[in-house]
Order: C-alpha cells, then sequence, then structure tokens
C-alpha cells in the first residue's frame, strides 16, 4: 500500500479507534478461541489493532504486516506490542526466534480480508507456511469478503492440501450461521495433533 491508500487506510481505523467504534470484534473471536496467554501471530496485522487487543487480553500476540509503514504506524499508536515488518510467505521459526516468538503459535489469525490481498496464487502458500508455524492442535482463523476471486471453496481446497482439518465456519465475526449468501466468511481450522 503507497501514498494516498496507505493514509485513508490509517486515517479510516484511527477515525473509528478515536471515535471508540468496536474494532475488536476479531480480537473477541481469537481470545475466545485461544487458551488463555496464547502465542497468536496476527497476520497483516495493518495498523495493529487485533495484535493490540489480543495483547490487553492476556495474550502474546505478535503483528506482522509486509508494510513497514503500517508496522511503524503500529509501533505508535501501540507501543509494547511488538510487531514485524515481513512478507507471510517468509516467515519461519528462525526469522520469528529473532523476534522473541521461537515457539509455535496456538493461533494464526489472518482477519482483515488478508487471503483475498496477498497475491493471487499464493493463498495455498500462506496456508502452508501457517500451519508449520501452529503447534500441533493449533487453529488458524481466516475471515473474508465472499465477493472476490478467492472464494471458500478454493479455501476448502487450500486447507485440505495443507494439512489443516475445517471445524468451523460463520457469516461474521460475532457467530452468526454460515449460509451460501453471505457477505463475509469467518473459518476455524485446526492442525492436527
Amino acid at each position: 500500500m503507497t501514498g494516498e491508500a496507505w493514509e485513508r487506510y490509517v486515517a479510516r481505523f484511527d477515525a473509528a479507534a478515536d471515535a471508540g467504534d468496536d474494532l475488536e470484534g476479531e480480537a473477541r473471536f481469537v481470545d475466545a478461541l485461544a487458551p488463555r496467554r496464547a502465542r497468536v501471530l496476527d497476520g497483516g496485522a495493518g495498523t495493529g489493532r487485533v495484535a493490540a487487543a489480543l495483547t490487553r487480553m492476556g495474550h502474546r500476540a505478535l503483528g506482522v504486516d509486509r508494510d513497514a509503514g503500517l508496522v511503524a504506524h503500529a509501533r505508535r499508536r501501540y507501543p509494547g506490542v511488538p510487531y514485524l515488518a515481513a512478507d507471510l510467505l517468509d516467515l519461519d521459526p528462525v526469522v520469528l526466534a529473532d523476534e522473541g516468538f521461537g515457539d509455535p503459535f496456538d493461533v494464526v489469525a489472518l482477519p482483515g480480508n488478508v487471503l483475498v490481498f496477498v497475491a493471487p496464487g499464493t493463498e495455498r502458500d500462506v496456508l502452508a507456511v501457517a500451519h508449520g508455524l501452529l503447534a500441533p492442535g493449533g487453529r488458524l482463523v481466516a475471515g473474508f469478503a465472499t465477493d472476490r476471486p478467492y472464494d471458500v471453496a478454493a479455501l476448502d481446497a487450500d486447507l485440505v492440501a495443507t494439512g489443516f482439518v475445517r471445524e468451523h465456519r460463520f457469516a461474521t465475526w460475532h457467530l452468526d450461521p454460515w449460509h451460501n449468501d453471505a457477505d463475509w466468511q469467518v473459518t476455524v481450522a485446526r492442525r492436527p495433533v
């Protein structure tokens, strides 16, 4: 993200946070699934709000975004929460150990449209990286709009191909039941033990 688009994105979330809007639905969802004091990777962290909320909830969260400008913004807005400027495809245990996250994650969260914004054709690779970063029994949570070329059928195929077992699908972060006409999907999958 560059220039004017980046500024609009940051301004949108800053204004919503300053107005007291609820920006923590995704974090509450992940919190409900995670064990207490879980290690959580917030992939595609953007402005940092999900990692910050999870940290405040008592988890050990790391926000990762490939946009160094967004990571710098997140660090300023949420001091004390760790953020890393990196592409999700470049994450591995060595890179994460250098950031103090050497142990596998309990949850990898890919909330705000992450899978529909990665380079087309790399979605399965991103899921494979997530699978490799999770502890056995750990969960992946992915949410995205359903009006994009990457859809739930593609996600399901990629989950199977990367070794995940799908557990749940909802139409919102507030647990509304999934239906085929939903404009949003939230999927929970597990790395088998």
